[in-house]
């Protein structure tokens, strides 16, 4: 009963006082974004048969999307600070729709690609302000309420890429995006609703901008562990989402079906593993959940082209599914030791830091596996991966 009753205590915590609520319409809106780019991967193969796209020309629109998305975090930030997370998270819904509708139509490679880096930027206003929200709205419990969101954005990675796969199937490719249009929408009037216009108080612009307090803040070592850490992790999962589903088709022979369902599966399990990653951290700190999350995904890497068989992809795609977890506990950490009155854009140049080195992965594997080296790629993610086991063994100390 004791162990019933704590996650009891822990949700009855996070509905109290018409948090909730806000709780929800966050969690949604974080479904949407991260979800959304999520279906790239999962609609590769039709966009390289549409536009006549290489391995290496589908790396590179996805490098464009996440470092778009990188490249929205800082200013995203200082927004945040400056205008209220409120008004970006509904902004951020908003321009996502519109551009969403641009890539439906898109007549041409240059079209696509346009118009994926403006919904790689739209979407980047989200990525900030519902990390600093959550720390006013939860100030007792940010690894929880982060990891709840981020599963939230778990379970639209595990249902749209599979269900815009199946879209594209049976229709058309444009209808695995179109669908998700109208939902941005909603979102946004939920996000209206229920989130109240701020927060926290609004500093000076001169301050938010202020060089000098972005520069005090990466002589912290805490911080530059943090963003080397980061950035590797950055640079592994986008590599490994970017590719899983093709490889899985291309290299080991798997149907569309099966392959976009086992990349639905290891977001499903993200929605487990994210919420108990935020606990364990509320409850033991970094190091050690970070140092088993990712030693079970070297392993999984170093199977992955060892393997055949159904069966084994699906076991792999549970082990490797801990990188889930590793942002939340990060990201966590880090929004509780920056000021308050610039912790949207301290957090904001963190990310642009870490999304858009490690955006540069997908284009890189991309032109690895274009010349025939797909098995080496993910044989040096494994590599990757052990570095950064190293580097959090030897040199994190929170």
């Amino acid at each position: 009963m004791r162990y019933l009753s704590a996650p009891k205590r822990v949700a009855v915590d996070l509905w109290s006082g018409g948090r909730g609520k806000m709780l929800l319409a966050i969690a949604f809106g974080w479904f949407l974004s991260i979800s959304t780019r999520m279906i790239y991967p999962a609609l590769l193969p039709h966009l390289r048969t549409t536009y006549g796209l290489t391995l290496t020309t589908a790396g590179l629109l996805l490098t464009v999307l996440w470092t778009a998305y990188g490249l929205g975090q800082l200013p995203g930030g200082m927004l945040a600070d400056w205008a209220g997370e409120r008004l970006l998270l509904i902004l951020s819904s908003l321009i996502a729709s519109g551009m969403l509708a641009l890539v439906v139509i898109a007549d041409s490679p240059v079209i696509l690609f346009a118009a994926t880096s403006l919904f790689g930027l739209g979407t980047a206003l989200y990525g900030v302000s519902r990390f600093t929200i959550l720390k006013d709205i939860y100030p007792d419990r940010l690894g929880t309420a982060t990891g709840v969101t981020m599963a939230a954005g778990d379970v639209g990675n595990a249902v749209m890429p599979p269900a815009a796969g199946f879209v594209a199937a049976a229709i058309a490719w444009q209808y695995g995006f179109g669908f998700i249009i109208p939902l941005f929408l909603l979102a946004a009037v939920a996000l209206w609703i229920t989130l109240p216009t701020r927060t926290s108080a609004s500093p000076p612009l001169a301050e938010t901008i202020s060089r000098e307090r972005i520069v005090s803040m990466f002589r912290q070592p805490v911080v530059l562990h943090a963003v080397v850490l980061l950035v590797l992790w950055g640079a592994i999962i986008q590599a490994f989402m970017g590719f899983y589903p093709t490889y899985l088709i291309d290299v080991k022979g798997l149907p569309t079906h099966l392959a976009t369902g086992l990349f639905g599966l290891f977001f499903a399990l993200g929605t487990l593993i994210k919420p108990l990653a935020g606990r364990a951290y509320d409850r033991i700190g970094v190091r050690y959940p970070l140092l088993i999350m990712m030693s079970v995904t070297v392993v999984a890497l170093v199977a992955l082209p060892l393997s055949t068989g159904f069966w084994s992809f699906v076991v792999i795609t549970l082990l490797a599914s801990n990188l889930l977890g590793y942002e939340t506990i990060v990201i966590s950490n880090l929004t509780e030791r920056l000021p308050e009155n610039a912790r949207g854009t301290g957090l904001g140049s963190l990310r642009t830091i870490y999304i858009m080195l490690g955006a540069l992965s997908p284009v890189l594997f991309g032109a690895v596996a274009n010349r025939g080296y797909f098995d080496e790629a993910f044989f040096g993610l494994a590599v990757l991966t052990g570095v950064v086991v190293l580097l959090i063994w030897s040199y994190i100390d929170y």
